[in-house]
């Protein structure tokens, strides 16, 4: 396997390059440098809201690209740029399925904050964590004054199988993606990481060859799809683990560092 052509770096954050607490590792931090003197360029690719990329990454956000909410926001050369919002009717409609959907949480991600309808203690204090621009308020169906990219759900059991198979009405119009067991993502129907990347991929002249992605979960497919060094984590989702054309430790042994020793191994200068 040839790493030194490699060009173009991707990694999703949660279940990938952050370990169980949420951390990215000082041997990270290190390593970018190391890519950065290669000519190698990073992106950091996630269902998070751009803020809290932003403030994971924060040493090195001004040299990175950023895809956040799911491919619904794009950051390069430090312009942002909405890809894809959610109309008010898919965000009505939406709402309105998920409210009968028993032990769910209900998340309207907009540009300026995310909002909640609910004072649940220990979903705010979990919630928290993803979103620390975030506002409780009486009704998500009387929230305008913004710019909706995402409704991200939570569910302390599964996702996959206490909210996915009741939604049916909204999976048939919009994309709705499994992002982790907890998770699930609710987006415009044309919005996943994958067109954001291969949007990336065009500007910047790199192509699949040339391209290394990280992923665990199933809203890191189309991205996978775009990669010949697709590597899934071993904590991934079977689906990731389908379509990778590699495999690498889990985030708890710092399997995409392990990965990115070998690329500047790969690349002496």
């Amino acid at each position: 396997m040839n790493l030194s052509q490699v060009k173009l770096v991707v990694t999703d954050m949660d279940g990938t390059v952050l370990n169980a607490k949420g951390e990215v590792s000082n041997r990270f931090f290190n390593q970018f440098e190391e890519l950065k003197k290669r000519n190698i360029h990073f992106v950091a690719a996630s269902g998070r809201r751009y803020q809290s990329i932003v403030h994971k990454l924060e040493a090195i956000k001004n040299d990175i690209s950023i895809i956040a909410e799911n491919g619904g926001l794009i950051q390069h050369n430090n312009l942002t740029s909405i890809l894809f919002k959610l109309s008010s009717k898919d965000i009505l409609k939406s709402i309105e399925v998920l409210r009968d959907v028993k032990g769910c949480y209900i998340i309207l991600c907009g540009r300026k904050a995310a909002y909640v309808e609910t004072k649940n203690s220990d979903f705010v204090s979990k919630f928290s964590e993803y979103y620390s621009a975030f506002k409780i308020v009486d009704d998500l169906t009387k929230v305008t004054d913004d710019d909706f990219l995402k409704i991200a759900v939570y569910h302390f059991e599964s996702s996959e199988s206490k909210v996915l198979p009741y939604i049916s009405k909204i999976a048939n119009e919009l994309q709705v993606t499994v992002s982790s067991k907890n998770w699930l993502d609710i987006s415009h129907k044309d919005a996943n990481k994958g067109y954001a990347l291969n949007m990336l991929q065009k500007e910047l002249g790199i192509e699949k060859k040339d391209t290394m992605v990280f992923g665990d979960y199933n809203n890191d497919l189309q991205m996978l799809e775009l990669a010949h060094f697709s590597y899934a984590m071993q904590n991934a989702h079977p689906n990731v683990k389908k379509i990778a054309n590699f495999e690498t430790k889990s985030n708890s042994e710092q399997g995409v560092e392990l990965i990115l020793d070998e690329l500047i191994n790969s690349k002496i200068l």
